[in-house]
């Protein structure tokens, strides 16, 4: 059922989410453009230093006066399709298989102001602790549940204080997968994620990206009093429109098609259009069940603690043993398909037989398959297993590994060649 949200103004969340410093740490800005040359963000609205740095990151003033350079929610939640940058389309280029403490080893010694090095070693703890748990198997695969579980591992449920020693049990260092959904369909959503754990007031949900370095309920709440703006900006975002030519009359049988074999689950569109945010059990959808039954990430210890603290105040976690079968607005922008992106496109989603058991892409955004809607792929005869290097294994996708898996989903199998290629062609109108 639907929940009270809280309002906000879209165009101040816009500016928040672009420019505040949420996340609250970060490097210091005087060691990052020792080495990264100040360049156009690229995206309206920038302030600031925030002009000349990449989308994903932030720079700001922290409470002991120093400029540092933060990630911020686009380094998950924009990507790029047919080489067009979308902010709200999920991250599917991320490489998350490396050691995340890399990415501030570097900026050690060229710290040198006593006030930036104690601002350098708050962040650095915090990303020593998370790195050893976010490490993905593929590219383009996302941790975040995992990464968040930690930080709360690591904080007093009342006071939101860091624990160096992790006061909970930490979950296994292997994240359960996930490909980033869409922002746009939060304006359908009741509940967030693909388990439907998230529910309540969604900003408050949203906010827990301040977990890395939030270290007291007061802060947390200076924060919160502006993320009802960010949802507000959220919901209003429409999904990109597809960007070839569509046939019309094959579309119209699509629909027809579409309406008596999917709507059930995935709702109906355009005017007197409804989606019935159903949760499907794992039993009927036959997808990779790791994220909605065992997941560490919605283990018990950790959904207790999520609604015990500051941010289970008006929202809560309770997963469903399932997964929601999401809204489909602007679906041809949001491969690789299923929870986890293990199909490359819906082609291959509608008909599972076609489904490759190994195959790599590109990650070229420009690479798109207009026929197949999804990525150009290429099905390969092994395994990462058998790659022959690191880097090739990390563009491997491995639907044999644990929480990888393509199976599920068959309700497109006893359609015609003919129907489902109908069905395709209405969805790229949605």
């Amino acid at each position: 059922m639907p929940e009270t949200q809280r309002p906000g103004d879209p165009a101040a969340g816009y500016r928040a989410l672009i420019n505040r410093g949420y996340v609250s740490c970060g490097m210091p800005y005087s060691a990052w453009v020792k080495v990264v040359p100040p360049r156009p963000s690229g995206i309206p609205g920038r302030e600031g230093d925030n002009a000349n740095l990449p989308p994903q990151l932030t720079a700001f003033r922290t409470a002991s006066g120093v400029e540092v350079v933060g990630p911020n929610c686009l380094a998950c939640h924009s990507g790029h399709i047919n080489g067009q940058y979308v902010i709200g389309l999920g991250n599917t280029d991320q490489d998350l298989t490396g050691d995340l403490s890399a990415y501030v080893l570097f900026a050690g010694g060229l710290v040198t102001d006593p006030v930036e090095q104690t601002e350098y070693q708050k962040f650095k703890q915090r990303v020593d602790a998370i790195a050893p748990y976010v490490g993905t198997r593929t590219i383009g695969s996302n941790s975040a549940d995992n990464l968040g579980v930690v930080l709360f591992a690591h904080r007093d449920v009342a006071t939101l204080a860091w624990s160096q020693k992790p006061l909970l049990a930490l979950p296994p260092q292997e994240p359960v997968p996930v490909r980033v959904p869409p922002w746009w369909r939060m304006s359908k959503k009741n509940a967030m994620f693909y388990n439907a754990a998230g529910r309540g007031d969604q900003a408050r949900i949203m906010m827990t990206a301040s977990a890395l370095c939030t270290d007291s309920v007061p802060a947390a709440e200076a924060i919160d009093g502006y993320f009802p703006d960010v949802r507000a900006w959220i919901v209003e975002l429409l999904p990109p429109s597809w960007p070839f030519a569509i046939d019309r009359a094959r579309a119209a049988q699509g629909r027809a098609v579409f309406e008596d074999t999917c709507a059930r689950c995935h709702g109906t569109y355009g005017a007197g259009g409804s989606y019935p945010n159903l949760v499907v059990t794992v039993e009927e959808v036959g997808t990779d069940p790791m994220l909605a039954v065992d997941a560490a990430g919605f283990a018990g210890r950790f959904v207790n603690w999520f609604n015990r603290s500051f941010y289970g105040r008006i929202a809560r976690y309770a997963p469903a043993r399932g997964y929601i079968a999401p809204p489909l607005d602007g679906i041809w922008a949001v491969a690789p398909y299923l929870h986890n992106g293990s199909v490359p496109t819906l082609a291959a989603l509608l008909s599972s037989s076609t489904r490759p058991r190994y195959w790599t892409r590109s990650f070229d955004s420009t690479d798109y398959d207009p026929a197949g809607v999804g990525w150009h792929f290429s099905a390969l005869d092994h395994g990462q297993a058998e790659a022959s290097s690191e880097d090739l294994r990390k563009r491997i996708y491995d639907t044999t590994l644990p929480g990888y898996s393509n199976a599920g989903h068959p309700f497109g199998d006893g359609l015609t060649t003919d129907q489902r290629a109908a069905v395709i062609e209405y969805l790229k109108t949605l």
